[in-house]
């Protein structure tokens, strides 16, 4: 076996090989830069200069071998390994985590501590130099595959890639195990070449992943953006709606209630009226991020337009309608003031009914709760006793087993009063 490497090292021209896989690096480096410049992701920059540092430092190598550089052997090999960190850490940046600075040049530590006590037989170096290698990537691998989104599963080669990557390195570290002294001096020239060829596999190929995560990022950022509302920074109208979807969607495997909170600033026309839509914009954008901070991560809550707000939650009757009280006791608490001149209270009404139910439907029995609640004074919230059945073509489906009674509707006080339309076509009525 190692005669078959050590004849293969022969009939390869390394140098040739290795100067191929610099320059391939060098060049996939700067293109990854230049990405970086087009869609500004953090982690492109990093994996770009990983690339080039790394180019940096097998040109220093192939240099030492052709002229007597002023350097110091092992400077080359350092730099390749803090190399190997950084596309560690670009993997981290690309899911948000932070750079773990001691862990990134912890691999070229290791070979500056180890550098002098090493044997001075390659394949020994060769072995120590592939743990430290692999162990990055395993870490490239691992930081991938952690954080992928069901948008991502399909891009399985993020982790693959770096994985094959890792256990080629590992293969040295094996074979030097079960070689005798003769092998493991031929260790180091088969493999050589055998590392020339990889490299050059796996530059392309990871840089080929990471530019299709980045493109994916792209597109969920630009999705993202066309269903924000841009003042209040809530999901527009289409965000909610989709939002809403995945929510019901994942109520119904349980058959679990959903309920809708229907918003509504108390006056607001006057507001705006009275002391401009500046302040008015004020208030709306203070409102949406008490909302924020006051409902669940896992609630969806969005601007429907003008003052008009609303909310789904994967919760009881009773739990919405205390989660809508905290909403309105928050808002007042956070000042609720609009330039200083004009409080702002807010009004809601709340339903509730099964997962399997018409979105539609909710939230017009949300608004006539609403309604109730304008009615009544303001600055309050009401609630709808009666729950939304499933949809006529869902109520088949969820018929067996289902009590949508039980735990959905708990007491609240409320005034029932027959639905008679939307609060919409009603609020007119009202001053504001």
């Amino acid at each position: 076996m190692f005669a078959y490497l050590a004849a293969a090292a022969t009939s390869l021209d390394i140098a040739t090989l290795f100067v191929i896989a610099i320059c391939v690096t060098a060049l996939l480096g700067l293109f990854l830069l230049f990405a970086w410049l087009q869609d500004r992701i953090t982690a492109l920059a990093w994996w770009g200069l990983a690339y080039l540092l790394g180019a940096l430092s097998g040109a220093m190598l192939q240099l030492a071998d052709a002229t007597r550089l002023p350097v110091p052997p092992v400077v080359p090999t350092v730099l390749l390994f803090t190399a190997v960190g950084m596309i560690w850490s670009a993997a981290r940046l690309f899911h948000g985590r932070p750079v773990l600075w001691g862990s990134m040049c912890l691999g070229a530590v290791v070979w500056l501590a180890t550098y002098s006590s090493l044997p001075s037989s390659p394949a020994s170096r060769l072995v120590i130099g592939s743990l430290i290698v692999a162990t990055y990537t395993f870490l490239t691998a691992a930081e991938l595959w952690r954080e992928r989104r069901k948008s991502l599963v399909r891009h399985w080669p993020a982790s693959l890639v770096p994985m094959l990557h890792g256990a080629i390195f590992l293969l040295p570290v094996a074979l030097a195990g079960l070689s005798s002294d003769g092998g493991a001096r031929n260790l180091g020239a088969g493999w050589v070449a055998v590392y020339a060829i990889e490299i050059v596999l796996y530059v392309v190929g990871a840089a080929f992943v990471v530019l299709v995560l980045a493109k994916d990022r792209t597109v969920r950022q630009y999705k993202l953006a066309a269903s924000i509302d841009p003042l209040t920074e809530l999901l527009n109208r289409r965000g909610f709606f989709e939002a809403a979807a995945a929510i019901m969607a994942g109520r119904q495997h349980g058959k679990q209630p959903v309920c809708v909170i229907a918003f509504d600033l108390d006056h607001f026309k006057t507001i705006n009226d009275k002391f401009g839509h500046s302040t008015g914009d004020a208030t709306l954008h203070l409102f949406a991020t008490v909302a924020k901070k006051t409902l669940r991560a896992g609630d969806a809550i969005g601007r429907l337009g003008g003052e008009e707000f609303i909310a789904l939650l994967p919760s009881a009757l009773g739990d919405a309608a205390a989660a809508a009280d905290r909403v309105r006791k928050a808002f007042a608490a956070a000042g609720a003031v609009s330039g200083g001149h004009a409080a702002a209270t807010v009004s809601a009404g709340v339903s509730c009914g099964s997962a399997f139910a018409d979105i539609d439907v909710l939230i017009s029995r949300a608004d006539a709760a609403l309604y109730r609640a304008k009615s009544n004074g303001r600055d309050r919230v009401e609630t709808c006793d009666e729950a939304v059945p499933a949809a006529p073509q869902q109520r088949e489906e969820v018929a067996a087993g289902q009590d949508l009674d039980s735990g959905m509707l708990q007491p609240v006080p409320t005034l029932a009063v027959p639905l008679v339309g939307s609060y919409r076509s009603r609020r007119r009525a009202l001053a504001g």
